[in-house]
C-alpha cells in the first residue's frame, strides 16, 4: 500500500475518541477498512477532509488531551492518526518539488520576484488548520500524489483546472493533463525539419550545413518510441490506482524473479464422479455449487507437503519455507484488477471447508467487503481461469511468493485408458491443464514437475467423498 482515500470520518472535531475506536474509513487499491484511533482523546484537528488521496506517511489528523482543542501547537505531544516514522518527510518534502522548477526559467535575471508572488494568492483560503503539518498553504490544496504527477509531467498547478471539491484539483484531473502533455509533445515533434530547409535563405554561411542530414533523422525516432499511433476517433482511458498497482506489481514480480513454467494434462474423471454423485446434495446444503477448484485447491495443499520448497519466499540469499500453507485464491474483480484473499492455514480445512471459504472470500472481494488481513500473509497462490474454457494459462508469480498454480477448463476429452489386465483402451474422461509458474532462484525444472504429478495423482486417488 503506497496512499489511501479517506472516504469517511467517524468524528467531528471537538468530540471525544476512545483508544481503538473507528476513528475513519479508508480505501486502497484493494481494500476499504475502518482505521482505529491509535490513542484516546479529543480530536482537536482533521487534516485530511474526505475524498482526499495521500501517501502512507502524512499526517491525518490530531488527537489531543482536550484541554486545548481550540489550537495545534501543543499537538506534537498528542497521538496522530498517521501510517509510521515516514510522516514529518512526506509532509515537509513535497512543497518545494513542485512550484519552483516553472518560475525560474522564464525569469533568471530576478529570481527572488516570481516565488513570492504565488504564495499570497493561496494563503488566505488554508484556514482550516493545513499549515500545521508544516506545508505551505498553497500546497495544502494538492494532495501528494497529484503533486507528484504535475512535478514528473512539468506541469504548473494553474495550468490544470479542479473538479474536486472547492475547485480542488484530484488525480484523474492530474491524469488528463499529463495524458494531454504527452500527447501535444508527441504531435509537435516534426517541427524540427523545418529550420534546415531556411537555413540558406539566410546568408552564405548556411553552406556549413552538412550537419543538416543527421538532424533530419532525428525527428524519426521519437515518431517510433515516443508516441502511440492514433486518430481522432481513440478513446484514452487512464488507469485506475487499481490498475496501475496492479501493473506495478506484475512488473516488479518479472523483474524480481526468473519466470518459468510447467504443465501437465491432468485426468479429472474421478472428481467429476464425486460432483455427480454429490452435485445435488451439495448445492441443496451449502447454497452453491460444488466446483473443481475446491478439489485442485485441496490437492495443491496436501501435495505441498511433499514439496514444501514451493511454499516459500526468497530472502536475500536464502530460502525461507512457510510452516503455514496460507492459499491465495486470485479473484477478478469485474476486468478493473485483480485481489487475491487468503485461505490461512488450509492445511487444516476440509474440501467442503475449502469450497466454503473460496465462495466467501470471493463473494466479499468483489463486494468491496474483504479487510487487510484476508489479503495478508499469501504463501502460494492459484489463478482459475477455467470457468472462461481457457486451455493454457502462464501466470505472473505473486510476489514474495516463488509459486502459483493455474487451472484452465476441463472438458470431456478422448483418453488412452489401462485396463486391470494391462491391455488399453479408448474412453471418455473428463480432462484439464494444470500449470505452474515459478521462480528459479528456488527450485529447478524437475522438482516441480514432480509437484503437479503428485497433484494429479491426488486428483485421481484421493478419496474425496469421504470430506464431503
Amino acid at each position: 500500500m503506497t496512499e489511501g482515500t479517506i472516504t469517511k470520518w467517524m468524528k467531528a472535531v471537538g468530540e471525544e475518541v476512545a483508544r481503538d475506536e473507528p476513528l475513519f474509513e479508508v480505501s486502497t487499491d484493494k481494500v476499504d477498512s475502518e482505521v482505529p484511533s491509535p490513542a484516546a482523546g479529543v480530536l482537536s484537528e482533521i487534516l485530511v477532509p474526505e475524498g482526499e488521496t495521500v501517501e502512507v506517511g502524512v499526517k491525518l489528523a490530531v488527537i489531543g488531551d482536550g484541554s486545548g482543542a481550540s489550537g495545534s501547537s501543543d499537538a506534537p505531544a498528542a497521538a496522530t492518526a498517521e501510517a509510521p516514522a515516514s510522516a514529518p518527510a512526506a509532509e515537509a518534502a513535497p512543497p518545494p518539488a513542485s512550484p519552483p522548477p516553472p518560475p525560474p526559467p522564464p525569469t533568471p535575471a530576478a529570481p527572488a520576484a516570481p516565488p513570492p508572488a504565488p504564495p499570497p494568492t493561496a494563503e488566505p483560503a488554508p484556514q482550516a488548520g493545513a499549515d500545521g503539518n508544516g506545508t505551505g498553504a498553497g500546497a495544502s490544496v494538492l494532495s501528494p500524489m497529484v503533486r507528484r504527477i504535475l512535478s514528473e509531467n512539468d506541469i504548473d498547478e494553474s495550468e490544470v483546472t479542479g473538479t474536486g471539491a472547492g475547485g480542488r484539483i484530484t488525480r484523474d484531473d492530474a491524469l488528463r493533463a499529463a495524458d494531454a502533455r504527452r500527447s501535444a509533445g508527441a504531435t509537435v515533434q516534426p517541427p524540427p525539419a523545418v529550420p534546415t530547409q531556411a537555413a540558406p535563405a539566410q546568408a552564405a554561411p548556411a553552406q556549413a550545413a552538412p550537419a543538416a542530414p543527421p538532424a533530419r533523422v532525428a525527428p524519426a525516432t521519437p515518431t517510433v518510441s515516443m508516441a502511440p499511433f492514433r486518430t481522432a476517433g481513440d478513446q484514452v482511458v487512464p488507469f485506475s490506482n487499481m490498475r496501475r498497482r496492479t501493473a506495478e506489481h506484475m512488473v516488479r514480480s518479472k523483474a524480481t524473479s526468473p519466470h518459468a513454467f510447467i504443465a501437465n494434462e491432468v485426468d479429472f474423471e474421478a472428481v467429476e464422479r464425486v460432483r455427480t454423485a454429490w452435485g445435488e446434495r451439495f448445492k441443496a446444503e451449502e447454497g452453491f455449487a460444488l466446483t473443481y477448484l475446491p478439489f485442485v485447491a485441496r490437492a495443491a495443499v496436501e501435495a505441498l507437503r511433499d514439496f514444501p520448497f514451493l511454499n516459500a519466499s526468497v530472502v536475500e540469499e536464502s530460502l525461507v519455507v512457510h510452516s503455514e500453507v496460507n492459499l491465495g485464491i486470485a479473484v477478478d474483480l469485474s476486468h478493473e484488477g485483480l485481489i487475491v484473499p487468503v485461505i490461512h492455514r488450509a492445511e487444516e480445512v476440509t474440501l467442503r471447508g475449502v469450497a466454503r471459504r473460496i465462495r466467501d472470500l470471493a463473494e466479499r472481494a468483489r463486494g468491496r467487503q474483504l479487510n487487510a488481513d484476508d489479503i495478508a500473509g499469501g504463501t502460494f497462490s492459484i489463478t482459475n481461469d477455467g470457468p472462461f474454457g481457457t486451455y493454457f494459462t502462464v501466470p505472473i508469480i505473486n510476489q514474495p511468493q516463488v509459486a502459483i498454480l493455474a487451472t484452465d477448463g476441463i472438458a470431456r476429452r478422448p483418453v488412452v485408458v489401462t485396463q486391470p489386465d494391462g491391455s488399453e483402451s479408448i474412453a471418455i474422461h473428463s480432462t484439464g491443464i494444470l500449470g505452474v509458474s515459478w521462480d528459479h532462484r528456488a527450485v529447478d525444472g524437475a522438482y516441480v514437475s514432480l509437484f503437479l504429478a503428485k497433484v494429479a495423482e491426488l486428483l485421481g486417488t484421493r478419496d474425496w467423498a469421504a470430506e464431503l
